[in-house]
């Protein structure tokens, strides 16, 4: 056999098995969307069909607030018992004489209400693009977790500017496996997004976001930490900064038709914070 017949079969050889590991690359690709698929159904499923309602205590900071406090969710909205802002400790009368405002504000319980609902809407959006927005492909397991790293697909269309900035991310996702439900979410933003053509703003590549989420019972799970650090510009001299960290933990869960003046008992019986 000459030396030209050896080349044409190595390199047949090699087309084939480029080919084959091409093709197992993709299932495993096609494998790796299902698994978000299937989690994103089961997150939407969950999050109709989840009617608990807990007290925890929250630590959040941004870039011009940080308080730390009691948190009693309700039907009638989120009451709060602010045991520190900015560093400052409040009173019990101070922390007793806010919830009893808001328990007698039908218009900020209201406001609050909207605000809620807009945000679960938006995230519900979000949460529904994951599977398209990106390509998928996994990166083993921790645990009971699977590790699926995305990117952003270059055939995605964005329907608005919050979805932009979503699929212009880069990062991990940790989804169990056993309930499949998404454990954490961590990105960095690796091109710059420009707002009006980059006229009315822009965020910097490099930002980045980290969403932690953990089993409280068999079948519900909460957002335990949120980080998220972004930098940008708009209208020239107005600075855009997304900096917030949020922790939330001691979680209780109440009954589901708990009204606020009894949310503000519970409150009252929490141990106080500590430092």
């Amino acid at each position: 056999m000459d030396g030209t017949h050896i080349a044409l079969r190595v390199g047949h050889a090699l087309f084939v098995l480029a080919f084959i590991t091409a093709s197992q690359r993709a299932v495993y690709s096609q494998g790796a969307k299902q698994i978000v698929q299937q989690a994103v159904q089961t997150e939407i499923s969950a999050a109709q069909n989840d009617h608990s309602r807990w007290t925890y205590f929250e630590s959040d900071r941004d870039q011009k607030l940080t308080v730390k406090q009691w948190v009693a969710e309700t039907q009638g909205g989120s009451l709060k018992r602010v045991v520190e802002r900015n560093g400052q400790s409040l009173s019990l009368a101070q922390q007793r004489q806010e919830m009893d405002n808001f328990v007698k504000d039908g218009r900020a319980q209201a406001k609050q209400r909207k605000s809620g609902q807009q945000d679960d809407e938006k995230a519900a959006e979000l949460l529904k693009l994951l599977p398209n927005a990106f390509i998928w492909t996994s990166r083993g397991t921790q645990g009971s977790n699977i590790i699926l790293h995305f990117k952003p697909d270059p055939q995605f269309r964005p329907p608005d500017m919050e979805a932009r900035v979503f699929a212009a991310m880069e990062g991990d996702m940790a989804v169990d496996t056993s309930q499949h439900r998404i454990a954490s979410l961590k990105g960095r933003l690796i091109r710059d997004v420009k707002i009006g053509g980059g006229l009315l703003g822009e965020l910097k590549a490099g930002g980045t976001f980290d969403v932690e989420r953990r089993e409280l019972t068999k079948t519900i799970w909460q957002i335990t930490e949120t980080h998220v650090h972004i930098q940008g510009h708009a209208l020239i001299f107005k600075n855009i900064s997304v900096n917030e960290d949020d922790e939330k933990s001691k979680f209780n869960q109440l009954p589901e038709n708990i009204s606020l003046q009894q949310a503000e008992m519970e409150l009252l019986k929490v141990e106080r914070a500590q430092k």
